[in-house]
């Protein structure tokens, strides 16, 4: 009769509990081994548990934490999905799941594909992300309906990618209506982490029934291109005054180029183009005296030639021949003086369009330097016919580059 007894009380589940020895369960469904569940069975649900009973395809009580005696007093949706009278005394037979509350730590997003977002200073650029994130299950019913289903054993690993495809979803689409510079995105990662969770939950809430309490924004990247154009801004901004910078990168270029080289050609003509600037800035007081001195020479000149006075009396001028003649650049020896040099500077520098010659003239260097320069095409020219032409734009360019 006892061993009768002991047949018919294993047959009837008295005690409902579950211990979580992993760190990646979600949600468990209790094994039932095709058992019954005894009127007065104990169910044991422990801290960051959650107990959701289904019955007949229906979801039925919810319980917390905590220790429960069932009967129809504290299971009243079961008792009606069931057809109990009240003090049913019967046992019955239901799906008990289990789900794990506890926050679910350092689970990692980041975009598999770069991101495309209009930037106000570089234009459409893309960008690549990537975090963690921390959620629970906050929704028992709706997480097993939507995500975990009637999986007896759901883990993490089964919904990461999931779950990181929504959050990158909902990342792109905060991103863009944020509008938020690229070069401001790495100084506020964690007010962008705060600003993206109301944007985020709901999102989740209503369609998993979880909730995420921490999102962690920790590294946001853009091409190489768009990280040399960050880089050439901070260079400029850190030389500051560019002339002074421009100045000392000529210093540099004419004591690495040696004597006379081909690379020593482009920092010598922007050291004499600078020269000739402080120059014209330095003797505007004194142009027009040394204008008019040039002018009586070239009348004394010319009172010499007529009246047959010694030659000592003028200066010849020796015009240079060829489509790049620059017209008065030197004396019979080729040598010129302060004066020339001061007024050939400040008639060239009102020209739009510069003949090799009159280039070498304004930089003063060798007219050999220039022509170096425009074979090698560090400087644009134009060749007409057999003469070359420089625009002054295309000279002024050269000289920043």
């Amino acid at each position: 009769m006892d061993r009768l007894f002991n047949i018919i009380r294993n047959q009837f589940i008295d005690v409902i509990e579950w211990t979580d020895d992993s760190r990646d369960t979600l949600s468990f469904r209790w094994p039932d081994e095709d058992r019954e569940i005894k009127n007065g069975a104990q169910l044991i649900v422990r801290e960051s548990q959650l107990v959701q009973f289904v019955a007949a395809g229906q979801f039925a009580d919810l319980f917390g934490p905590g220790k429960y005696t069932l009967t129809t007093e504290n299971i009243p949706i079961l008792s009606t999905i069931l057809g109990w009278k009240y003090g049913f005394q019967s046992p019955f037979k239901c799906d008990v799941y289990y789900l794990n509350t506890r926050l679910f730590t350092g689970n990692k997003w980041g975009t598999a594909n770069p991101v495309m977002m209009r930037d106000p200073d570089f234009g459409v650029v893309r960008l690549r992300a990537f975090g963690t994130y921390d959620f629970r299950i906050v929704d028992a019913p709706r997480f097993l309906k939507e995500v975990a289903g009637t999986d007896q054993h759901f883990r993490l690993d089964e919904f990461q990618d999931t779950m990181r495809s929504r959050i990158v979803s909902v990342f792109t689409d905060a991103l863009a209506r944020a509008h938020v510079p690229v070069l401001d995105v790495a100084g506020r990662y964690a007010e962008m982490g705060e600003a993206l969770l109301p944007v985020i939950n709901p999102a989740v809430r209503e369609k998993y029934g979880l909730e995420i309490s921490s999102f962690v924004l920790e590294n946001v990247s853009v091409p190489p291109e768009v990280e040399q154009a960050i880089d050439k801004q901070g260079s400029m901004r850190a030389i500051g005054n560019l002339n002074d910078y421009v100045k000392y990168q000529m210093g540099l270029g004419m004591g690495q180029g040696g004597d006379g080289g081909a690379g020593a050609a482009p920092a010598q003509m922007a050291m004499g183009f600078a020269m000739a600037q402080e120059m014209m800035r330095g003797m505007q007081g004194s142009m027009a005296p040394a204008h008019g001195l040039g002018t009586q020479a070239a009348g004394g000149a010319g009172q010499g030639m007529s009246g047959g006075t010694p030659s000592g009396q003028g200066t010849a001028r020796v015009e240079e021949q060829g489509p790049n003649a620059v017209p008065g650049r030197g004396d019979a020896t080729g040598t010129f003086s302060g004066a020339a040099v001061a007024g050939e500077v400040a008639g060239l520098d009102g020209l739009t369009v510069l003949t090799p010659g009159q280039a070498a003239a304004l930089l003063s260097v060798p007219e050999e330097d220039v022509m170096a320069s425009i074979q090698a095409g560090d400087l644009k020219a134009r060749k007409i016919g057999s003469a070359w032409r420089i625009a002054r734009s295309a000279l002024d360019e050269f000289l920043r580059g």
